[in-house]
């Protein structure tokens, strides 16, 4: 995946220790009611479509610019699904990150879905009962953004 000139950056200075970064993930729906996912170039599983905010980048402006770049679909934001810190991911060349994930629901305006960079193998859309294999994490957003529900977080657990 590319990775922001800011975290090469950091990394310059900080090497392979785990970074806390912001993280944005959509899950954008076209007017059929069907879901845009992109198969990722780097592990060649299907997922929903995400990126990291630029510096001073809000994260509804970061879904809508990452939707584009991935897939050449135009969205609108429609409501923050949920909010998670994940786990630590550790990439092939030794770098540790954690993300903090805000989740939005999205929906499609225009464009047509495609590969527009080099981030994805395949996009395409997909009815919720049809999906292709996904991790147990975008199972629980996509979810969460078909009901119509306040906000998820993790519950805080007492001391």
């Amino acid at each position: 995946m590319a990775t922001p000139d800011f975290i090469r950056a950091i990394r310059a200075s900080a090497g392979h220790q785990l970074l806390w970064l912001p993280g944005v993930s959509a899950v954008v729906f076209d007017d059929e009611g069907r879901i845009l996912l992109g198969q990722r170039s780097d592990n060649h599983k299907w997922a929903l479509i995400s990126g990291i905010p630029d510096p001073g980048e809000q994260p509804a402006a970061c879904a809508v610019r990452e939707v584009y770049e991935e897939t050449a679909v135009h969205v609108e934001v429609e409501r923050i699904v949920m909010v998670r810190a994940g786990d630590e991911v550790n990439f092939p060349n030794g770098d540790v990150c954690q993300f903090m994930d805000i989740t939005l629901r999205c929906r499609a305006v225009g464009g047509e879905a495609r590969v527009n960079d080099d981030e994805s193998l395949q996009v395409g859309w997909f009815d919720v009962d049809a999906l292709p294999k996904l991790n147990d994490y975008a199972l629980v957003r996509i979810k969460q953004a078909l009901v119509d529900a306040p906000t998820w977080f993790e519950p805080m657990t007492s001391a």
